[in-house]
């Protein structure tokens, strides 16, 4: 009797190898030697290569059997044990291999191929329906309602859709089960039904109103809620609102896609609120108490004295408690200062005497002028 090779080299794998390298290996060498794919002269060393790399697969391929084979050889997994490699024949196929097949073959093995009797089902397509919502809105959360199509049963044909007085007729490819079946040695591939389309029957003469599908679209009313926190871009599923399935299979679901208006005064930041304060040149410089607006209505913050453009104010809290926080943001106050515009001659006046008073006292009321000048010094000498 022929002395066996070693598993590994039958494989063509290292005895390192990883449980995906060996399977990668032995899906090659299946499907090089596969007898269905070798006819003719080469058939019988084709089955006979198929076989052993098949064996090997089987040892390798356990974790318990290959630590035998590694520990004693071909003699740690006696093959009577297990009745031979020839006992199964190609019967075990199916089971050993459909991981590895299953891709190729849309996701049946053989032998699961047809389990699934009757006509395809298909679930319906998902609807996307954009909303509009106010900063407001966002943040106190809203009840609202939208219009969305839906699919009612066409009252012509009340569902067949075939034309009244005819009917529909039972598909004489798949014999009304919607699928047919494509065989290929011992496998067997199911596909959709390419002339029923998968519904199992044919309508000679579809109904002029539904145009043979049976139902109508049209439009109905949904109550949404919108919780509080929503942010821009964030989507609200409705389940089984979408279009409806196929041959019963089940509906889509509705996504509810949530774009925030533009706001006069706030900007959101996630859950931060950010808002820009004009005040006065004399308020910035004088300092003092100044109301600045919130969700919530007026809240009271201090100006320091000599208060500069672009000086930020943060209230705790006063931001917008989102979907998923334990806490709401913030509110940052950013202040602008304003010069005055449309001056008479008497404000101009004392402008100029304010400007007058404060050169000569130098850089002192303004230490970034100062700075600014050094600056640019350094610049021009260079």
């Amino acid at each position: 009797m022929a002395t066996k090779r070693d598993y590994y080299e039958v494989l063509g794998v290292p005895k390192n190898a990883s449980d995906d390298e060996i399977k990668k290996s032995y899906r090659k060498l299946a499907m090089k030697y596969h007898p269905d794919r070798n006819q003719g002269d080469n058939g019988k060393e084709a089955e006979a290569k198929f076989k052993e790399a098949k064996e090997a697969y089987e040892m390798l391929s356990e974790p318990e059997k290959r630590a035998a084979y590694d520990q004693f050889g071909h003699a740690g997994v006696d093959p009577n044990m297990r009745g031979g490699p020839g006992a199964e024949g190609f019967g075990g196929f199916a089971e050993a291999f459909g991981d590895i097949f299953g891709d190729i073959f849309g996701g049946q093995a053989a032998g699961r191929a047809g389990q699934r009797g009757g006509r395809q089902v298909y679930r319906g397509s998902d609807l996307s329906y954009a909303m509009e919502v106010t900063l407001e809105e966002a943040a106190k959360g809203k009840d609202a309602q939208i219009r969305i199509p839906s699919w009612d049963e066409c009252e012509t044909c009340h569902g067949s859709g075939a034309k009244p007085g005819t009917q529909a007729k039972t598909c004489a490819t798949c014999h009304g089960q919607g699928v047919v079946q494509m065989r290929q040695g011992f496998f067997s591939v199911q596909q959709t039904c390419p002339h029923c389309r998968g519904t199992g029957k044919i309508i000679p003469e579809p109904c002029t109103t539904c145009h043979g599908q049976g139902k109508v679209k049209k439009q109905r009313t949904l109550e949404v809620r919108i919780p509080a926190g929503i942010d821009d871009g964030m989507r609200i599923r409705s389940a089984g609102n979408g279009e409806p399935g196929t041959n019963g299979g089940p509906p889509g679901d509705l996504y509810i896609e949530i774009r925030l208006k533009k706001h006069e005064i706030f900007e959101r930041d996630g859950d931060d609120l950010h808002v820009v304060v004009p005040i006065s040149i004399t308020r910035a410089a004088l300092g003092g108490e100044i109301d600045v607006p919130t969700l919530e209505g007026k809240a009271a913050i201090d100006i320091p004295e000599g208060t500069q453009a672009g000086k930020q104010f943060r209230l705790r809290g006063k931001g917008i408690k989102g979907v998923r926080s334990s806490y709401p943001g913030d509110l940052y106050c950013h202040i602008a200062v304003e010069t005055p515009v449309k001056l008479t001659e008497h404000q101009r006046r004392l402008l100029k005497e304010l400007d007058d008073s404060l050169r000569k006292a130098g850089h002192k009321h303004s230490p970034a002028e100062e700075t600014w000048a050094d600056k640019l010094k350094g610049f021009f000498s260079a």
